[in-house]
């Protein structure tokens, strides 16, 4: 007797592939960039949103292009770095410190899609160990991660939020030296 579907939330949950792991995290990764279209919808900031909803479906064609075919290409590359060097510009001056990720709904729903494009980056990474996977894939997560973050603090912009920087107790910055012809105290 066929077991009832409604009792299987994914049909390849009992592998042990990190495959499975991979479309898991991209999923969540997924969901995530949902809610910060709906937060960003809130705070009606047009080019965002009309940004994450051409990533949204972008992120699950990375989830189905390590199982199925490829479904990332270089024009889709090529589109998310330009998104990249638009917010950059809008931000140059907020993102040259580590800051904490804060602000709006909106602003801290993209550090959490930040946070999960890097989760996927890192288990597609596992699944890299285990079988071959397109450089592509590991070049769009590791972009989208960034994506997400100018995006965040392009928010706050937005919103009139400054970013708080973060000051790392573990890991000291080195001061940068005003000028060459300068002694170093």
């Amino acid at each position: 007797m066929k077991k009832d579907a409604r009792y299987s939330c994914y049909p390849f949950m009992r592998e042990k592939a990190s495959t499975v792991d991979f479309e898991i995290r991209t999923d969540s990764l997924t969901t995530h960039l949902g809610v910060a279209l709906a937060a960003v919808k809130k705070e009606d900031v047009q080019v965002v949103a009309e940004d994450l909803l051409l990533i949204l479906p972008m992120a699950y064609h990375v989830n189905g292009s390590v199982r199925g075919k490829l479904a990332v290409t270089e024009e889709d590359l090529s589109w998310l770095s330009e998104r990249y060097d638009f917010y950059v510009r809008h931000v140059k001056e907020e993102i040259q410190s580590f800051v904490l990720p804060q602000g709006t709904e909106a602003a801290a729903a993209l550090h959490l899609c930040r946070s999960e494009a890097k989760k996927s980056y890192r288990i597609l990474h596992k699944v890299s160990e285990e079988r071959e996977v397109p450089a592509i894939l590991f070049d769009y997560l590791g972009l989208l991660a960034n994506v997400c973050f100018v995006m965040a603090v392009f928010m706050n912009q937005q919103a009139g939020i400054a970013e708080i920087p973060f000051i790392s107790k573990s890991y000291p910055m080195k001061k940068k030296k005003e000028n060459n012809n300068e002694e170093s105290i």
